[in-house]
């Protein structure tokens, strides 16, 4: 026996009891849930996303999304600015789409003005709102990939994306925040050369997006790592407001486009894709087919450009030519006070909703009268497609977690605003 033990008889009673309570404590713990904070700063969060999971194991029994990393304030500084100079925080919504942000925006205060655009502006809004899309959906479809281990696809994507970056800066000068709509047109008409490099663009493209379905749809690790997760049933999809491609995912056809249709859609023949499970697979594969539809939208409106001007005839409602503010004193004048005290809208409240890679991105806009939005609220997709993860998570691996949240492909800016 040791010395201690024999110099000190009641030890080996004190080290027993010691040993008791660590093996008591021990078994305490045994089946109790661990909390983890995902986020807000992961790769896999595709952006300033918190989530706090409860785990059994790897295992989720809850998930609560905690979000406003990213607030800003959008919908508040709106109500200090005059509505052409809110377009460019449009941008920074779905940042991957700004050509569609402002677009959907200028067509609701176009509504509360009761103005139309001519048929040239709006099919020049329908070729942005669809490069815009294709866009977003390469990014999502590239991410979605990394993040279940095809790093090749992301660098793959990227590559097109660039040609498109270049497009978007030969018509507005910009190559990610464009800020290129205005309410009542756009700043400017296509660019030589736009119109044929963009056929060019999307002839080469089609077997681009044949190449990533041969990479993708049949790859075994992409199939195992989406197929059978992250089920979103159709009647959980209508009842949480889901939109865009993660409701038609889940066997809704719903499309703003068909639904409500807006600018020159009606007149385009084009398919809404839609899946029959809705898991993380289905959500894919309406993305990937998503691109060719964008593709045929963009060629029928290119093949039937309409000419004519751009913007609507509304002469106190819009900017005047530079060429006549720098000659002409009275549209110096025109301009100074639509710059200073903006559109003269009239008094009530709209709503407008348009079809945006992520989903219905709708304003609601209340006038009292005068150059600024009285109240001014954002539907943000993202937002809204996030507020399925609470329900849809447990159960899940802590692994699937990351093909979830790449399934529903959300962007923080557009969440928070």
């Amino acid at each position: 026996m040791p010395e201690a033990f024999v110099e000190y008889p009641d030890a080996i009673e004190r080290a027993a009891q010691q040993v008791a309570e660590q093996d008591s404590a021990v078994k305490g713990h045994l089946g109790q849930n661990l909390i983890l904070n995902m986020g807000p700063s992961h790769p896999s969060t595709h952006g300033v996303l918190r989530i706090m999971l409860e785990l059994d194991g790897e295992v989720v029994t809850r998930a609560v999304p905690d979000i406003g990393y990213l607030h800003r304030g959008d919908e508040k500084i709106a109500e200090n600015m005059t509505y052409n100079q809110f377009v460019p925080y449009t941008d920074r919504l779905d940042y991957l789409a700004p050509l569609a942000n402002n677009v959907a925006y200028a067509l609701a205060v176009e509504k509360l003005m009761g103005w139309t655009v001519p048929p040239r502006g709006q099919v020049i809004r329908v070729i942005c709102c669809e490069l815009a899309r294709i866009s977003a959906h390469l990014l999502g479809m590239g991410a979605l990939a990394m993040d279940t281990g095809a790093m090749t696809v992301f660098l793959y994507i990227f590559t097109e994306r660039e040609k498109l970056y270049n497009l978007f800066e030969l018509l507005t000068g910009a190559r990610f925040t464009t800020s290129y709509t205005r309410v009542g047109g756009q700043i400017r008409d296509l660019p030589p050369g736009f119109v044929d490099q963009t056929k060019a663009f999307l002839e080469q493209f089609k077997g681009k997006i044949d190449e990533l379905d041969h990479l993708l749809t049949r790859n075994k690790i992409f199939v195992d790592r989406n197929k059978g997760i992250g089920i979103i049933s159709k009647e959980d999809a209508i009842d949480f407001g889901l939109t865009g491609p993660n409701i038609r995912g889940s066997g809704v056809e719903y499309d703003v486009r068909k639904a409500r249709p807006y600018l020159t859609y009606a007149e385009y023949d084009f398919d809404i894709p839609t899946g029959s499970v809705g898991d993380c697979y289905d959500r894919y594969l309406c993305r990937l087919e998503e691109l060719r539809q964008s593709v045929r939208i963009l060629e029928q409106a290119l093949a039937n450009l309409p000419g004519g001007p751009i913007n609507v005839g509304d002469g106190k409602g819009f900017l005047p030519p530079k060429s006549t503010v720098l000659t002409k004193m009275e549209e110096l004048i025109h301009q100074f006070i639509l710059v200073t005290e903006g559109i003269q809208a009239p008094p009530g409240e709209i709503y407008f909703g348009a079809e945006n890679p992520k989903g219905e991105l709708g304003f609601y806009i209340q006038s009292k009268g005068g150059g600024v939005p009285y109240r001014l609220k954002i539907r943000a997709p993202s937002f809204v497609n996030l507020s399925v993860l609470g329900k849809l998570l447990p159960g899940h691996m802590m692994s699937d977690v990351v093909a979830i949240l790449g399934s529903l492909d959300f962007v923080m800016g557009e969440c928070d605003r």
